[in-house]
């Protein structure tokens, strides 16, 4: 049976996944269960607040174990739509209904709340940050001050998710060189199989995907460097061919990918519709949980002719901060969940829980899987490049290439209009070299 799908089956599949995660388990708590039961004094309850909503349950088994040792302080975690939260983030850190703590992004989009005094700085709060890697702190400082503003929450990279059982069922393996990486797809294709799980609906998801694919064709660190230093820009030929890689690589995705929102290409992921997923190592928990057969392994896309660097590169980036509001009614309490989530204990629950990389240091990976993106990430690291450095005014570079991305799947522009779009939408804010 053809497995080469549309949105509508990717829809439907997920209304049942979704319907599923919604029942209750039977381990869930008793309603009306006393909260600050064992504490001797009075109890506080602290709101804490996510755009992680596939992590809901397993943040609230972690908060059980920082409760146990803190009976006089519940956590009250709650998870908004990731295209939804940094409006309502926003709107909640300046009212009086806001969290005590919550999940802020890192890097340009930190920014506003740290301009806005919306958020504490850490540095003489939380001491444990002393211990941790610049490059993860990094994410998490004022641009102007340089304090910092949030204890680092992970660390992710991107690279290609791949189902082992259709692998193995069509005879392919890991590619080695661009050339084996073409073939494998147009097998999949021809055995009616969607080689690549990508949604292009939501923005956002774009230009993952063209990180996942083609940072080696447009040179990775070396680039960005290049761009730091004002040697060059975006309509630079490496990166306008990196955005036609991208768009050679259309025929490997679902059918009018621009109908495909990014939980349709879990989906199709999950359910083994689809073989591959370029995406992040945020994704394994879900993943998993989605789909606990669901055998997956992963690998860097080799570079295509031509690219600036000759070996495939894993790009990463510091993956959001715990902050805590200014506007918070319970400060020392707040200080001390921070502090624990700045210690080893949560690292390691992050690790095997969530199945993310800690920046808390010490933390060990017990998960093959994760411990062989992690060597790969180590092995030959690139920046998420339009996160980590182009997000430091409006419009983003994240966004200008997810507009980009779209036009061009659509037809309605070629590789080098969409390196425009990016690079005149940049020059808004920003100067190659400054």
């Amino acid at each position: 049976m053809s497995r080469r799908i549309t949105r509508a089956t990717a829809s439907a599949a997920l209304v049942v996944l979704t319907l599923g995660a919604c029942a209750p388990s039977a381990d869930s708590p008793e309603p009306g269960a006393a909260a600050g039961e064992g504490c001797d004094g009075d109890a506080v309850a602290l709101d804490v607040w996510s755009w992680r909503t596939e992590d809901v349950k397993t943040y609230e088994r972690i908060f059980d174990v920082f409760e146990e040792a803190n009976p006089c302080i519940t956590v009250g975690f709650q998870a908004h739509l990731n295209t939804e939260y940094d409006q309502i983030l926003r709107t909640g850190l300046t009212g009086s209904d806001g969290p005590d703590i919550a999940q802020v992004r890192s890097y340009g989009l930190l920014q506003p709340l740290v301009e806005g005094g919306n958020l504490e700085p850490l540095d003489d709060v939380v001491p444990e940050l002393a211990e941790f890697d610049d490059a993860a702190l990094d994410g998490a400082r004022g641009r102007e001050d340089g304090s910092v503003y949030g204890v680092p929450l992970a660390t992710q990279t991107i690279q290609v998710w791949y189902n082992t059982a259709i692998f193995e069922e069509n005879g392919l393996s890991e590619p080695e060189t661009w050339e084996d990486f073409v073939a494998l797809n147009d097998t999949l294709l021809e055995a009616g199989v969607t080689p690549l799980a990508v949604g292009a609906r939501d923005g956002w998801f774009v230009p993952t995907v063209h990180d996942a694919l083609t940072a080696a064709r447009y040179g990775g660190a070396d680039f960005q460097q290049a761009l730091r230093d004002g040697e060059t820009d975006f309509t630079d030929p490496a990166y306008v061919a990196s955005i036609q890689t991208l768009k050679d690589l259309q025929e490997y995705m679902p059918d009018d990918v621009t109908g495909v929102a990014y939980t349709d290409a879990q989906v199709l992921f999950t359910s083994g519709q689809a073989a591959m997923f370029p995406g992040g190592s945020y994704e394994q928990a879900f993943f998993q949980d989605a789909n606990p057969d669901l055998e997956l392994g992963v690998f860097q896309v080799p570079p295509p002719p031509g690219s600036a660097v000759d070996h495939p590169v894993t790009p990463g980036y510091a993956d959001g901060n715990w902050g805590l509001s200014a506007a918070t009614q319970h400060p020392d309490e707040a200080r001390t969940l921070l502090s624990w989530l700045a210690s080893p204990e949560f690292g390691q629950l992050v690790a095997d829980e969530l199945k993310q990389f800690s920046p808390v240091p010490g933390v060990e990976y017990a998960d093959p899987l994760q411990q062989e993106m992690w060597d790969l990430y180590q092995e030959s690291p690139a920046p998420y490049l339009l996160l980590v450095d182009y997000r430091y005014g409006d419009p983003t570079g994240t966004d200008l290439m997810g507009q980009a991305g779209q036009k061009l799947f659509l037809g309605d522009t070629d590789a080098a209009g969409a390196a425009d779009i990016v690079q005149e939408g940049l020059s808004a804010w920003w100067t190659p070299g400054e």
